[in-house]
């Protein structure tokens, strides 16, 4: 069975897009060749900058005849339909066969197609996937009409097997597809003939290309840590910068130098961000002070110097960038240690949201949040609001608007150099923790608090202007958001009521927004009375003048924020159960325990909550809490069809003296053990040894309902047992809502 060999050689491709460009170069071929009727043992892609490649191992060499059935109209149908099943088909009536079909005659055909090589299948579907490729953005080139990631220059197309090599015939706007590639762009740049893909992938290395991209990666990272090693540093592992590397150069020279004397006293942070953004270089650390003392970049060639020439003017333009980096830091500091005031009044006329206001107006009601968390997660109230003053104060520095992504990095160090305390300098660094699912959770009690105030003054402040999250469109990372709270509640152990502190968040943006709204309208009046435009009283101001025009929205904005809040707030609440459920299933939560205890009162208490979702996960994992689970829903199907049938309700609490049985008589006492235990387990919320109580049950319950007949002819005894069946739902219920508990 032959091999396919496909190359797509090019101009350089954008290394963010190869990884995407392998598979579906990939995904496109190998489903075409399939659903045309080939088949294959394996495919592997690979890129470099300047070509895309796919291997496909073991094709068929042509595709099997197929006879297809095919279901007409009937015999007696109108000429038009007959003739459009014909032109569907392909067939004459005489080719069509009359079959009995129910009730009516029908025409059936037998429509056969024949088996097709493989060279002209590969052919179509090669053509397909070019024209129809998926690039994120694609240019055309010339006169042709084509359009590909950058120009394409040549399509290399060969099924190979014993026999020998052959070329699919190809054409696509002037470019024909042949056997030929080139290497290196510099060191191996003629073309050269292969005939198959190991001879492709032998003669592309010769040729100085590296094909896999697997490959390229593995030769920087141990290139560049024995350049490390020799001079005593060790390299700063960031493995973004690893792939965007790899996909840069067809063949890695790792090469290193030394940051000047003039700039080693920039904050690390810095130095790796300046090298990583502008110049693509890895940063070398001094493992015993931590600084970031020399570079690591990556050549694309192999010179006679060695890389001297190259590391030369690399060091010229980072010792220029570097500069850059210096005067924005020494600027900064000054600022700093003058108190960062001038920062402060900057943030006024930065707005966050047209409708939440400016960042100044968003601070103060962080500050007032993180105030009110403080004692809940055992912060110093004084000194989270002055950190959440603080923290966003660094987006005006000079550094962080050149690298916005050291805000918060920055502004610890400006914090401390304006004199301020630890655990406010490193509330400043983690507010906006947690990013992502692997960033670290801060654990400082000042941290936590403005980073829980960040986010839900963030939530809140999107929810109140119905901003929400849809689909898979989520532009302000609000899931994200919410996922901060539930990962900084959780990771440390924080009791919070969310809704009390929504409640609050609300309200702090409801009176920020409103006094704007009052101070628009005083202001609007004083306008209209210089103009002689008389202002409309008890439904807002509406007027117009040769010179002023107002829209009745900005006095009505602050009523409606309130409206939409009062309606959003459970909205809001639902979200962040949705997150958790989302969090929780990694965990190996199933979703409907959750839903189980999120019907349990204080459900806005999320380290709560998930204390009674991880009890009761664990409690179904054992057999006798399956086995109880099947119990409880039992009794309490039995007397939920027995109240609605009476009309009463079976709660009043059964006799001991009335049971008939040592079976009923056994479950009674286990009752009274296992609410012995479960009481105080509850009120100490020791989820665990409740629900381990509970499902002690399991044994006694089932006895009883093998041997004991609820529905007794004597209704005192059926009023009783029903009574006990209450009793034990209601114990059961105590922790979870088990009728939300799936099986």
């Amino acid at each position: 069975m032959p091999d396919l060999l496909i190359e797509l050689f090019s101009e350089e491709i954008p290394a963010r897009m190869q990884a995407g460009a392998r598979e579906a170069l990939r995904k496109l071929v190998t489903d075409g060749l399939v659903e045309a009727g080939l088949t294959y043992g394996g495919a592997g892609a690979f890129s470099t900058p300047r070509r895309l490649t796919l291997a496909i191992e073991d094709l068929s060499p042509a595709s099997r005849p197929v006879s297809e059935e095919r279901k007409g109209p009937r015999t007696d149908a109108p000429q038009a339909a007959l003739d459009g099943f014909l032109r569907s088909t392909g067939l004459s009536i005489d080719q069509l066969e009359k079959r009995a079909d129910k009730k009516a005659e029908v025409w059936f055909a037998v429509v056969k197609k024949p088996g097709r090589p493989a060279s002209e299948i590969v052919a179509e579907v090669l053509e397909s996937a070019i024209r129809t490729f998926p690039w994120p953005k694609s240019m055309r080139w010339g006169s042709g009409a084509l359009k590909w990631v950058r120009p394409l220059h040549s399509i290399l197309c060969l099924l190979a097997d014993e026999s020998g090599a052959t070329v699919v015939p190809l054409d696509i706007d002037g470019i024909t597809s042949g056997e030929t590639t080139r290497g290196h762009r510099f060191m191996a740049p003629d073309s050269f003939t292969v005939t198959s893909f190991e001879d492709y992938a032998a003669k592309l290395r010769r040729a100085k290309v590296m094909l896999d991209q697997a490959e390229r990666e593995a030769a920087i990272a141990h290139g560049a840590k024995n350049l490390a090693f020799a001079a005593g540093l060790e390299v700063v592992e960031d493995k973004g910068l690893l792939t965007e590397i790899a996909g840069l150069v067809e063949w890695p020279v790792p090469l290193m130098g030394r940051i000047p004397e003039a700039f080693l006293g920039l904050p690390a942070e810095v130095l790796q961000t300046s090298m990583k953004e502008h110049q693509k270089f890895f940063s070398a650390r001094n493992p015993k002070t931590g600084r970031i003392e020399g570079f690591i970049t990556v050549a694309n060639i192999e010179t006679p110097d060695d890389g001297a020439t190259i590391l030369a003017g690399n060091l010229k333009v980072l010792t220029a960038r570097l500069s850059d980096a210096r005067f924005f830091w020494e600027n900064d500091l000054r600022v700093a240690k003058a108190g960062m005031s001038e920062w402060a009044e900057g943030l006024t006329h930065v707005t966050f949201q047209s409708k939440l206001g400016s960042q100044s107006e968003r601070i103060n009601r962080i500050a007032a949040l993180a105030r009110e968390i403080a004692p809940l997660v055992g912060a110093d109230a004084d000194q989270a609001e002055h950190a959440a003053r603080l923290a966003k104060l660094d987006l005006r520095s000079a550094m962080v608007g050149e690298f916005p992504e050291l805000q918060g990095v920055m502004g610890r160090y400006y914090a401390l150099e304006s004199g301020e305390p630890d655990a406010v300098a490193n509330a400043a660094r983690d507010h906006y923790s947690p990013l992502g699912p692997s960033d670290a959770v801060p654990s400082e009690p000042v941290s936590v608090a403005v980073a829980l105030a960040d986010k839900l003054d963030t939530l809140t402040g999107f929810w109140a202007i119905d901003e929400k999250p849809t689909g898979s469109k989520d532009p302000f990372a609000l899931r994200r958001a919410a996922l901060g709270v539930i990962r900084l509640v959780l990771g440390n152990g924080v009791r919070v009521r969310l809704d009390g502190l929504v409640h609050f968040a609300n309200n702090a943006l409801s009176d920020q927004w409103n006094a704007r709204v009052l101070q628009k309208r005083k202001h609007l009046k004083e306008l209209a009375s210089t103009q002689g435009v008389e202002v409309r009283e008890g439904g807002g101001i509406n007027f117009k003048s040769a010179v002023l025009t107002v829209d009745e929205d900005s006095y009505l904005m602050g009523f409606e924020m309130k409206w939409v809040v009062s309606e959003n707030r459970a909205n809001l609440l639902a979200f962040f159960h949705d997150r958790l459920k989302v969090f929780l299933k990694d965990q190996g939560i199933r979703h409907d325990v959750i839903d189980a205890c999120l019907a349990m009162p204080g459900n806005d208490d999320l380290t709560l909550l998930v204390k009674r979702a991880t009890a009761l996960a664990e409690t179904l994992k054992s057999d006798d809490g399956k086995n109880l689970l099947q119990g409880y829903k039992r009794a309490n199907n039995i007397l939920t069809q027995a109240e609605a049938k009476d009309g009463v309700e079976y709660s009043f609490g059964p006799e001991p003296k009335l049971a008939e049985t040592d079976e009923e008589r056994a479950l009674f006492s286990a009752l009274d053990a296992a609410e012995a235990k479960i009481t105080p387990a509850m009120a100490k919320e020791d989820f665990s040894t409740a629900m381990q109580a509970m499902a002690e049950l399991r044994a006694p319950i089932d006895a009883f309902f093998t041997a004991v007949q609820i529905n007794a002819e004597n209704p005192i005894i059926r009023r009783n047992r029903l009574n006990l069946l209450h009793r034990i739902r209601a114990i059961c219920s105590g922790t979870a809502d088990l009728t939300k508990v799936e099986g």
